[in-house]
């Protein structure tokens, strides 16, 4: 079949692969070409230890002092408030008990299928020397938040994912040496791995199904149509017709979906970051700061300084005193991290309000799948969502369900 995918990123990319491994002839559109949108700036890991929804019991309570602190780890733009209400309201519904402990099952198995999908994937592209195996070390700086974390650690043993608590300053420094001694307690996360870098993994995977015959093509797409006999896509250099169309355009995807009569709760985690050039920090091993939403990393031979979830949309203007931020107490909790000569930057996380991502075929629409809203988890589960779209458009079954991931579930009687 020929088979058009709508955005470039590290979803569109793995998608492109897995169907040209599949015997499809496949064209990739976007417009700034492979990883220049949210796939550019990640921190770089494949989190399948990340089962734990954003929404979690007891959010609400936490949730006025989070939202209107314009620095804080969670925050609501001022002049985006009243645009994002229906989906904090969405997000809130998420939170309870058993919508939370249902989308945590459902992220474990889309995590141990990507987990296994990636392994098949590194393989096929002989990607190994941009991958690192050196874990994750997720520090607190009280007993109380680490006391209280215990639950979550428990899902994910339930989940099949290996780690080791470390009581005290001094276990955390022969992991991680340079840390503040306020970190006492920590869980490390041996099987994590990262990239080197999360653009030059998805350049990677693109160069290699580009090899294979995948197009690639810098274009965007302005309108798809649905027909019996397929889906076409049109731009501005004409109009491409397709047996399917497979939509991974992350944040973007709705204005395309907007025509088609399809409304999705999508908005956007604004992720800020900042990279650190070679010698910032002699990191061993990436380490999230949990109490405080943000993650150190390496990025080639520099540091990355990112993370924390701004609800702001797309068209408002980025606030980089939200990086400068991360950056200062990424400077306190590592006293040696140098902070100087640093590249600012902030991107697009599509974001739906339950944390699981939309895989699916378009209701009523079979010609046209659906793949993004995998906010900051977009890298981790790129591999896995690839085998998801193939399995859909050569209608077969899937190794797992894929029903808390589909489209319907937004759309009700609708759909």
């Amino acid at each position: 079949m020929r088979i058009g995918i709508i955005g470039a990123g590290v979803i569109g990319v793995s998608a492109a692969h897995a169907l040209m491994r599949d015997g499809h002839e496949v064209t990739l559109l976007d417009p700034d070409g492979v990883a220049n949108g949210a796939s550019r700036g990640a921190a770089g890991a494949f989190a399948f230890a990340d089962i734990i929804p954003l929404a979690t019991p007891g959010i609400l309570l936490q949730a006025p002092r989070w939202l209107f602190d314009p620095l804080g780890p969670l925050t609501v733009r001022p002049g985006y408030a009243l645009q994002i209400t229906p989906w904090l309201l969405r997000f809130f519904r998420a939170s309870l008990p058993d919508r939370y402990e249902a989308a945590c099952k459902a992220q474990a198995r889309l995590m141990s299928h990507s987990k296994a999908a990636l392994e098949l994937l590194i393989n096929d592209v002989k990607g190994e020397p941009l991958i690192r195996r050196e874990g994750q070390l997720q520090v607190y700086d009280t007993k109380a938040a680490f006391e209280a974390s215990k639950k979550s650690w428990q899902l994910r043993e339930k989940a099949g994912i290996g780690y080791e608590a470390l009581t005290s300053a001094g276990e955390i420094a022969d992991l991680q040496p340079g840390l503040s001694s306020q970190f006492t307690h920590a869980m490390f996360t041996p099987g994590w791995m990262n990239t080197t870098d999360p653009k030059a993994w998805t350049e990677h995977v693109a160069e290699s199904a580009s090899r294979n015959g995948v197009t690639i093509l810098h274009r965007k797409a302005t309108r798809i149509t649905h027909a019996a006999d397929g889906a076409t896509v049109e731009t501005a250099e004409g109009a491409m017709h397709f047996d399917r169309v497979v939509l991974a355009a992350g944040a973007h995807s709705g204005e395309l979906l907007k025509p088609l009569g399809l409304s999705f709760p999508l908005d956007t985690e604004r992720g800020y970051n900042t990279t650190l050039p070679a010698g910032a920090f002699d990191l061993r091993t990436h380490v999230t700061f949990a109490s405080h939403g943000f993650v150190v990393t390496r990025n080639f031979d520099g540091i990355r300084v990112g993370g924390a979830v701004e609800l702001g949309g797309l068209k408002l203007p980025p606030n980089m005193k939200r990086a400068d931020v991360l950056l200062e107490k990424a400077k306190r909790f590592m006293p040696s991290l140098s902070i100087t000569g640093g590249k600012s930057w902030m991107g697009f996380r599509p974001s739906m309000p339950d944390s699981l991502p939309v895989i699916g075929t378009a209701p009523k629409m079979p010609n046209i799948v659906l793949a993004f809203g995998h906010g900051h988890l977009g890298l981790t589960q790129s591999a896995g969502t690839a085998e998801l779209v193939a399995d859909l458009v050569a209608g077969r079954p899937s190794n797992i369900d894929r029903a808390a991931y589909r489209p319907e579930r937004f759309l009700g009687k609708a759909a």
